[in-house]
């Protein structure tokens, strides 16, 4: 069914703002999903804060050209679907990797991370990635892992003074006129 020209005009700049507006997106071929799997992926996207639409692929190319991104011919062909992350780009280019893994009529084709191109297996490659606050936590680790080793290396200092104090006086001083 041919779609008018003011839908699709209204689809690209729908497409346009979507890419403005986001930090990155996963470019995914899909075919032979049930509505029950695509409505699954489409939640697990939405928890990390992402959106997935299934895209015309003339109409998205000319977005993606209005918006200045760049894009290899063949992520235009076959079926579409853009996954769009504002935060969590591994969260987004995870849960797809995780239903391509379940159904192999779902593949990455790659996608775009503030502006720079990347190829599916590099996609698929931050989609192993540990979440986002599990990063944090092991970068804070490595940060704070210095400062825990200084501050326990003084503290074995004071220690050790206040032992060789301690004692010192405790061992019986001499009497005094005692030679």
């Amino acid at each position: 069914m041919a779609i008018s020209k003011e839908r699709k005009q209204a689809l690209v700049a729908q497409y346009e703002a979507l890419l403005k507006e986001s930090n990155g997106m996963v470019l995914a071929a899909f075919s032979g999903l049930t509505v029950r799997e695509m409505e699954g992926l489409r939640k697990k996207i939405r928890e990390v804060g992402g959106e997935f639409h299934v895209v015309k692929n003339t109409l998205a190319k000319l977005a993606f050209e209005r918006s200045g991104l760049e894009m290899p011919q063949e992520m235009f062909e076959g079926t579409t679907a853009i996954g769009f992350a504002s935060d969590d780009i591994p969260g987004v280019a995870r849960a797809i990797v995780e239903l391509a893994r379940e159904v192999d009529t779902v593949g990455i084709k790659g996608g775009y991370i503030e502006g720079i191109f990347y190829t599916a297996d590099q996609m698929e490659r931050l989609a192993d990635l540990p979440p986002l606050p599990v990063l944090r936590g092991q970068l804070l680790g490595v940060i704070q892992a210095p400062a825990t080793k200084v501050a326990g290396l003084l503290a074995a200092s004071v220690r050790q003074v206040v032992n060789v104090v301690k004692a010192y006086s405790e061992t019986e001083a001499p009497a005094p006129g005692a030679a």
